[in-house]
């Protein structure tokens, strides 16, 4: 484990993010394809193929699909003509960012594929994936708006009680 550091955080520069970037994909690229072939292998050689295991199967390589080609698009430099860098992209190893869920997804349903080897249950796995979504949702965006909502609305009637109540108390202090 790297020594942690006081004061701010060191910045990287745009070469060291592509640097990062092309290796960070070619991970989970790795891992995406790796998991998606050995389930196939593995379910054609020794289980067989059902209906569920090929409609999960496909989901599952849409999933990873889609993850690792918007991991690839967020990245993508941006060279000029003469092969001079002017943006490296987003940094796909930043704490916090989108590209921390796209990985978390990546996992999760790479590891569905190995696990549903071993039990069709396993597929359900990937329910985790809309329920955490959901979660964000509501933890960033609906709750806030509902406490908004519901304080505004009440802010009203907690300032005249408060302005009453300290009326009564001028009042009972003369």
């Amino acid at each position: 484990m790297a020594p942690q550091q006081k004061g701010k955080q060191g910045t990287k520069g745009a070469k060291q993010i592509v640097e990062e970037n092309k290796a960070t994909l070619k991970f989970y690229r790795n891992m995406a394809i790796g998991s998606a072939a050995g389930m196939v292998l593995l379910n054609l050689i020794f289980f067989g193929l059902s209906k569920a295991t090929v409609i999960m199967g496909f989901i599952a390589l849409l999933i990873l699909a889609a993850a690792v080609q918007f991991m690839t698009f967020m990245s993508r430099p941006k060279y000029s003509e003469s092969g001079a860098l002017l943006d490296s992209g987003n940094d796909l190893n930043m704490e916090g960012g989108i590209a921390e869920n796209v990985k978390d997804l990546i996992i999760l349903t790479s590891g569905t594929l190995l696990l549903s080897l071993l039990s069709n249950y396993f597929w359900y796995l990937l329910l985790l994936a809309p329920l955490r979504a959901f979660w964000m949702l509501w933890g960033s965006v609906i709750q806030p708006w509902l406490s908004q909502r519901n304080a505004a609305e009440q802010e009203p009637e907690l300032d005249e009680k408060k302005q009453r109540k300290l009326e009564r108390k001028m009042r009972r202090m003369r």
